[in-house]
């Protein structure tokens, strides 16, 4: 069993890099983005660098992550396991915190020195306000390099986590080489929407408010094998 979570998304992306992983719907807002592994591998390899290189952190150390599934939540996560970091959605004693803008005064409540805001924008613009006490994540994380090939050991929780996740892709029915429909909304849990499925190899159509009507046009149009819930 892998000692750093992150090498579930090393072994969901080797085979073919090139093929779409994570696709991204918003039927509030009609966004749409698709990307590939090779892709998302970039974005999480920039987040891991960040961490490390900027704020010397890695295993041991601790981020608040107060984010909404998404395709930015994914490669904020990825990249923190990537570095070895333990992952908690409350904002108390960690060491560098991620949080979308109306969520950023909760981090008034934790002891994070290093904090991150997000637009999740569908094509990645930065924040045109950044709120005070923060940096611009997609403005910082664009800096760093595009490879990561560190994958220090795993801090604490990884192994659990890996079990976690094994074990809800088998309650789930995910088999691999799937390709998951999964209605966010429904499953929030990181462990349902991004670790199950890669976990199993399978590759993600990720809806947030989705709209029953427009269901059946994209299982066709994404392949859809499987559908969560």
């Amino acid at each position: 069993m892998a000692d750093n979570i992150s090498r579930v998304f090393a072994d969901a992306i080797a085979a073919d890099p090139a093929r779409p992983l994570l696709t991204w719907y918003d039927d509030a807002t009609g966004e749409r983005t698709e990307l590939s592994g090779a892709t998302l591998a970039n974005w999480v390899a920039k987040t891991a660098n960040l961490l490390v290189d900027d704020l010397g952190l890695g295993p041991g150390d601790t981020a608040a992550v107060l984010l909404p599934p998404h395709w930015q939540t994914a490669a904020v996560l990825l990249g923190c396991w990537s570095a070895g970091l333990t992952v908690t959605d409350q904002p108390g004693d960690v060491d560098v915190l991620f949080a979308t803008v109306d969520r950023s005064t909760e981090a008034d409540a934790g002891t994070a020195g290093d904090r991150y805001a997000l637009a999740l924008h569908p094509f990645a613009l930065p924040l045109r306000e950044v709120p005070a006490g923060f940096a611009d994540y997609v403005t910082e994380v664009r800096a760093h390099g595009d490879h990561f090939g560190a994958y220090p050991p795993g801090g604490p929780g990884h192994a659990e986590l890996r079990a976690r996740a094994t074990a809800r892709a088998a309650e789930l029915g995910i088999a691999p080489n799937a390709r998951l429909l999964i209605d966010v909304d429904a499953l929030p849990d990181p462990v349902d929407w991004l670790l199950a499925p890669l976990t199993a190899g399978a590759s993600l159509v990720l809806c947030a408010h989705p709209d029953p009507a427009r269901q059946p046009d994209r299982r066709a149009t994404e392949r859809v094998t499987h559908t969560l819930p």
